[in-house]
């Protein structure tokens, strides 16, 4: 078990890092403000268990070992940033399964799994959270106590704090949906939610 001094300064350190506007929050406020926050949660389940994965690989060295080799990040980066951009250019013309249409109604045609992967290739094709993780990590583990419950302790922590966050960012782009559709600006919502998916296609693509 992890000794609550630790614990007392893994959270706090976590939830600011975590809150920080990034790649997955940026998705998050996204999605929220053009598919709605429950729909939203298939990408945050997705993102999750990217996010999960990358912690658990930090600790136990994998991730050591992604950071010398980059081109293993070559094909998640390029494939899902792409999709992200053509997703993202699509909803600055008002066009494709997330733009909102003009009568307010919120298409639901993009499936569940697509969601749920992007969430997870943006979680998992960000080398930024592997050195995070790597650096992070390591110091809260206790070498000469047993390693599973301490893991199963953080990431715990990590995937509750990181849903926080993200649920927080989906609300936020939800409300700003409200705000813009009481203006009928319905297209200058398209375009604004458009421009942050590009963003943050570009971002996994070239980061």
């Amino acid at each position: 078990m992890l000794e609550l001094s630790l614990l007392a300064v893994f959270l706090p350190t976590f939830f600011f890092v975590s809150a920080t506007p990034g790649m997955c929050m940026t998705l998050s406020m996204t999605m929220g403000m053009t598919i709605g926050v429950r729909r939203t949660l298939w990408m945050m389940a997705g993102e999750l268990v990217g996010v999960g994965l990358v912690a658990l690989l930090a600790v136990v060295g994998v991730a050591s070992i992604m950071l010398n080799y980059p081109g293993i990040f070559a094909v998640f980066k390029v494939i899902g940033g792409a999709y992200l951009i053509y997703i993202g250019i699509q909803m600055w013309q008002s066009r494709g399964k997330m733009a909102v249409t003009e009568d307010s109604s919120i298409r639901a045609s993009v499936s569940r799994q697509t969601l749920a992967l992007q969430g997870f290739l943006t979680a998992v094709a960000n080398p930024k959270g592997w050195a995070f993780f790597i650096s992070l990590l390591p110091p809260f583990i206790n070498p000469g106590a047993p390693l599973a419950p301490q893991l199963s302790i953080l990431i715990l922590i990590i995937l509750v704090v990181e849903f926080i966050c993200l649920l927080g960012y989906a609300t936020g782009g939800r409300t700003m949906r409200a705000f813009l559709q009481k203006s009928g600006n319905v297209r200058l919502m398209n375009r604004i939610a458009g421009s942050l998916m590009i963003g943050v296609g570009i971002w996994l693509a070239t980061g």
